[in-house]
């Protein structure tokens, strides 16, 4: 009897001694920056990258908060505004679905439809407003046995809006919200003191126009695509837009023309009646080396364009 019971105390020990323990599992950082995660997720929600690029310029934005004011060296430069307006047209041309213009000083969108006589400058389709609304910073500090922290937290709103350039309506606002914090502490009389993070204001406002970024270029994109006819000759069509807007030889393309406006009496405004279709034309070479000169020719290969009424025409995609 005896000896069973050791035999079978030898065996428990022997099994035990043979299960594995699991080993502990380490957090491990993914190889990826939570920023760049961020710009993946925003970049999933987009719709496809539309066929043709839009023309937009960045107008006016300033800073309607009374933070910055009093560090202004120069009352007539708005850092912040500024600040805000360098890091919307950098997020838009990341995008590249748009060809970007800044043009802050052009006071009034009225200014804009007369672009379009200028050889220097390029009529936009629409015209981004905008300013930073609200702008806070604070501190809050937190201890514990033998430690202390003090966390610095910026908060930032930024207001925009569009405005079509040929209506000088105002389609579409939106608000964005971001906020960004930093916290700094000491173990023991050791560690670093709290300073001043100057960086939280600019990763506030990035962060109020990341939120908007989005809302911004799907409003944009909705609106139909369109360009001018420069000149007809027999059946050759020459076309403002190239390769910078995305235009290839081969595309397809319909020439518009304009009916009749008429001035609605409910809303004062005037409202231009469906145009027409009046011809089908294929790209068959561009021209042009920069955004400034680029065209292309067409050929009309179905329908017929009487020269006369190149005024009242406008190229749009093909379907």
């Amino acid at each position: 009897m005896f000896l069973r019971k050791i035999l079978t105390l030898g065996c428990v020990c022997l099994l035990a001694g043979c299960a594995t323990v699991a080993p502990q599992q380490q957090p491990v950082e993914a190889s990826v920056s939570q920023q760049a995660q961020i710009q993946a997720q925003q970049a999933a929600q987009l719709p496809p990258i539309k066929r043709y690029k839009r023309k937009v310029v960045i107008g006016r934005f300033t800073n309607e908060t009374n933070y910055g004011r009093a560090l202004l060296s120069d009352a007539e430069y708005d850092h912040m505004g500024k600040q805000a307006s360098d890091m919307l047209a950098t997020r838009l041309i990341q995008s590249n679905r748009f060809l970007v213009f800044e043009r802050p000083n052009l006071k009034e969108v009225e200014a804009e439809q007369a672009i379009t006589n200028d050889k220097d400058l390029i009529g936009a389709d629409t015209v981004i407003f905008g300013s930073i609304t609200q702008f806070g910073r604070s501190e809050e500090g937190k201890a514990g046995f033998l430690s202390s922290a003090v966390i610095q937290t910026a908060k930032s709103t930024v207001d925009i809006r569009l405005v079509d350039t040929k209506t000088g309506q105002g389609f579409f606002s939106a608000t964005g919200s971001g906020k960004a914090s930093t916290e700094q502490g000491q173990t023991a009389g050791f560690g670093n003191a709290a300073a001043y993070d100057s960086t939280l204001n600019d990763s506030a406002i990035a962060a109020s126009i990341s939120d908007l970024i989005n809302n911004i270029i799907i409003s944009m994109e909705n609106r139909p695509w369109r360009t001018d006819v420069l000149k007809v000759d027999g059946d050759q069509v020459y076309i403002s837009g190239g390769k910078h807007q995305g235009i290839k030889e081969g595309d397809i393309l319909f020439v518009m023309k304009k009916t009749e406006a008429v001035k609605s009496q409910q809303s004062g405004f005037t409202i231009d009646l469906p145009p027409v279709k009046i011809a089908t034309i294929k790209v068959v070479s561009l021209f042009g080396d920069s955004e400034t000169n680029e065209g292309s020719q067409a050929q009309i290969t179905d329908g017929k364009i009487d020269p006369s009424t190149i005024n009242q025409l406008f190229v749009k995609e093909g379907e």
